[in-house]
């Protein structure tokens, strides 16, 4: 029996561990980040992974930093194989070392395309068409190593990135459990990625969803996609800072500065010019409000003077 040591933290990689357990590996061990706050209370709360592996008594160890502070406990275990899938923490050499059949890494996007932690979230504002899921083995290197399998997926127009996270997932869950079995009867080949094709994106932050009017209405509504549900869209406006969470392209021609609101009435909802077309806002959020349809929030906050959504450095 191939002795697997788990590494993953958020629910895109607790679907990949309950595929594991469902399908009869024995997992040793999970590594996961350590619990954070959470919430308006800040209460301190367990990973999606640490939760699963609890349920079913897998030991569980929360490294600050696995390269530092985890290197004996997963020798202890004796590992053949590691697995992981949204980790959030790099491994070293030393690390990699230690399991005698490497380390195999469950990737939301077609690499070498889309290295980075938010694959999901950027292939959404970039406008692709296309992604998918892919099996690798772990390298010093971020998400540089040999590609195993891979598994193309459509991006729907209106899906969101927790959307596609959560179906890349489910996608990257099956992926593994064909490549371990390959694993095992000797018929997974490796392929060394094309460096040429290669593409990083980094970690999102919250600012990273502040809205530039002076872009399309498409990049505009792709953006509002591909930051659902974190971090979020953001723009100021005549009702504070709004948090745009869905928004299209509008089929309608006005003329406008960019961020002016030409639209904006509980009867047509809410339009706003952009540098090239119209944006019509679907839902929103106001400051300490709760999420609306763009009509349902203009009846009770109609637009009086400032018709602008002022484009602005926000805090």
């Amino acid at each position: 029996m191939m002795r697997i040591v788990f590494m993953g933290t958020p629910e895109y990689a607790a679907v990949s561990l309950q595929a594991l357990i469902s399908n009869g590996y024995e997992v040793v061990g999970v590594f996961t980040q350590p619990d954070r706050p959470k919430g308006r209370g800040k209460q301190m709360a367990v990973s999606p992974v640490k939760a699963l592996a609890l349920d079913y008594q897998i030991p569980v160890f929360q490294p600050v930093k696995i390269r530092a502070d985890g290197v004996e406990a997963l020798k202890s275990l004796n590992p053949d194989l590691c697995v992981t899938a949204a980790f959030g923490q790099i491994l070293s050499e030393e690390i990699l070392a230690v399991p005698r059949l490497g380390t195999v890494n469950v990737h939301a996007s077609l690499l070498p395309a889309y290295r980075g932690s938010s694959p999901a979230n950027w292939v959404i504002i970039n406008g692709e068409k296309i992604t998918g899921v892919t099996t690798m083995m772990t390298d010093k290197g971020i998400d540089t190593g040999d590609i195993l399998l891979q598994r193309e997926a459509v991006i729907q127009d209106e899906e969101t990135a927790g959307d596609l996270t959560l179906r890349l997932a489910k996608e990257g869950a099956d992926l593994l459990i064909e490549t371990l079995e390959k694993i095992k009867d000797g018929t997974c080949e490796r392929r060394p990625q094309a460096e040429a094709e290669s593409s990083y994106y980094p970690l999102l932050k919250k600012e990273d969803g502040r809205i530039d009017w002076s872009k399309s209405a498409e990049e505009i509504a792709n953006l509002a996609r591909g930051l659902s549900p974190w971090p979020g869209a953001f723009s100021d406006s005549p009702w504070g800072v709004l948090k745009i969470l869905s928004a299209r392209a509008a089929n309608r021609e006005e003329k406008g500065m960019p961020g002016d609101i030409v639209v904006g009435d509980e009867k047509n909802g809410l339009f706003v010019q952009t540098g090239n077309g119209l944006l019509e806002i679907l839902t929103l959020q106001a400051p300490g409000g709760k999420a609306m349809n763009s009509k349902d929030f203009l009846r009770g906050h109609p637009l009086k003077e400032n018709k602008t959504m002022k484009n602005e450095v926000i805090a």
